[in-house]
């Protein structure tokens, strides 16, 4: 599995699963033209996108941040309509570290669209079941608002399947919460209304993960914005606010769904990648 150590932190890249989607809709109003330059397309169109849950050990604690794209819980047809290949592997992924589900303290959900969310409950013996049973699952108020009442467009991808068994699990925060030290969650909005970003902070430097308004490191113009996102300009207005700090700060930057780097840090213009991690598995 992949690796990062982070200071005190140890970042490690489970294998949530993979799905393949439409290039268009990952780049919005972007020609094709340009961001096929930028990330790898097959002949028809579809993009390799990772559902990898990101493990963080520090502070004694055991962190995940997201939790895949779930396994046994879509049929063949909801496979193909989501482009999934492969499913998540998560639990295996923990347990060729020594770790079990139960192992995890914390988990962190920059929102609760079914790509993420959908690894943490699974079937088991005819009902559905929490994956982490001892962790504290820390969301936004207004995603978790939305997941338990979505809206015309959201109910597509906010199910009950992902919510109601854990919600006895569940905190919620406004505007943002420090997890533990150097590791704080801020909502931003956008790609959903309640999406938020994850803030690792370490001696001084940090890495960002943020989640669907910045998916793979082909979206780091924040102009640059999926047709998914809810709210296109909250996006762009966030992503913009937050590049202009990490950019200049030399903000190391990790990805869930990237296929081609786990991590990145930019030079001073924001364009050439001069540290990487790239994704091996």
């Amino acid at each position: 599995m992949d690796a990062y150590t982070f200071h005190d932190m140890k970042l490690t890249w489970l294998d949530g699963g993979v799905n393949y989607l439409d290039g268009g809709t990952m780049f919005g109003v972007v020609p094709k033209a340009l961001w096929s330059r930028r990330y790898e397309v097959d002949d028809n169109n579809l993009i390799e996108l990772r559902t990898d849950p990101i493990l963080v050990r520090y502070a004694g604690k055991t962190i995940l941040i997201d939790a895949g794209i779930g396994k046994g819980k879509l049929d063949d047809k909801m496979k193909r309509n989501l482009g999934v290949r492969a499913e998540t592997r998560v639990v295996e992924s923990l347990g060729e570290l020594g770790l079990t589900p139960e192992a995890i303290d914390i988990v962190l959900m920059t929102h609760l669209h079914n790509d993420h969310a959908a690894g943490l409950t699974e079937w088991q013996g005819g009902e559905l079941i929490s994956v982490f049973p001892n962790a504290n699952i820390y969301v936004s108020q207004i995603e978790w608002d939305e997941m338990r009442n979505p809206n015309i467009r959201s109910r597509n991808t906010y199910w009950k399947e992902n919510w109601e068994s854990v919600q006895q699990q569940v905190k919620t925060f406004e505007g943002s919460i420090e997890i533990l030290p150097g590791v704080e969650m801020i909502h931003t909005g956008g790609h959903s209304d309640g999406h938020s970003i994850i803030k690792l902070t370490q001696n001084g430097e940090t890495i960002l993960h943020m989640g669907d308004i910045m998916p793979t490191h082909a979206h780091s113009n924040p102009l640059w914005v999926l047709a998914y996102d809810d709210y296109p300009m909250t996006s762009i207005f966030a992503k913009e606010k937050l590049m202009k700090e990490a950019i200049p700060g030399g903000f190391r930057f990790i990805f869930y769904h990237d296929a081609v780097y786990r991590l990145v840090k930019w030079d001073d213009s924001g364009k050439e990648i001069v540290e990487s991690v790239k994704r091996t598995q």
